[in-house]
């Protein structure tokens, strides 16, 4: 007879679930529209720069100032809908507190220390360190004021109390090129680092 047991059938047990489906979905959709609207918006802002430079048109969306405000603006409304469904149920489930919270200086400073002498663990990959609660949550609040500064742009009349809240449409217009420039500062990290973690990059992809 044979010696196998029950338990020798038993099938392994499934993957832990780190990313969830609307996360995913919902992180994916984010990325697109932002890159459209990162494309389209410096080719809106080569028609009216702010500083003495311009971006190259083959990194530009729209073709010209009438194209690029097109696609800003279809990207606009994917970016706001995603998401502000996706801050409604992050706190509805809980999940930017347990992700996000706590978040303290004396951690953050060890975990940069540790990241620089590349001794940071990616073991745990449903834990977010230090240094990444701190990008996750202020890009959350960039990308917050962005869509606000960018409303009082598009609509300075309509909103004009918006506009006024920024300082008037001048300073909103560098209030959104600041934010925009650092959405494309985290975007390189956050990529360099989902190369360095190949793992991560497939949780996002496959949930496991």
């Amino acid at each position: 007879m044979s010696s196998m047991t029950i338990s020798d059938h038993r099938p392994a047990p499934a993957a832990k679930v780190i990313q969830p489906a609307w996360v995913r979905a919902m992180h994916w959709a984010n990325a697109v529209a932002i890159v459209v609207m990162i494309m389209s918006g410096w080719q809106i802002y080569n028609a009216s720069p702010l500083f003495k430079f311009s971006f190259s048109s083959s990194i530009t969306l729209g073709g010209w100032l009438g194209g690029g405000l097109l696609w800003h603006f279809a990207a606009m409304w994917l970016l706001m809908v995603n998401g502000l469904l996706y801050l409604i149920t992050g706190l509805a489930t809980g999940r930017f507190r347990r992700k996000l919270l706590p978040i303290t200086p004396s951690g953050v400073i060890a975990d940069t220390r540790a990241a620089l002498t590349f001794k940071l663990s990616h073991g745990d990959l449903s834990k977010y360190n230090n240094v990444q609660k701190l990008l996750y949550a202020g890009i959350i609040v960039v990308g917050i004021v962005i869509v606000l500064s960018g409303l009082s742009i598009w609509k300075p009349v309509q909103l004009q109390y918006l506009t006024a809240l920024f300082g008037g449409y001048d300073i909103a217009r560098y209030v959104h090129f600041t934010c925009m420039a650092l959405i494309c500062a985290f975007l390189v990290v956050h990529v360099a680092l989902a190369l360095l973690v190949p793992k991560s990059l497939r949780a996002m992809i496959i949930g496991r």
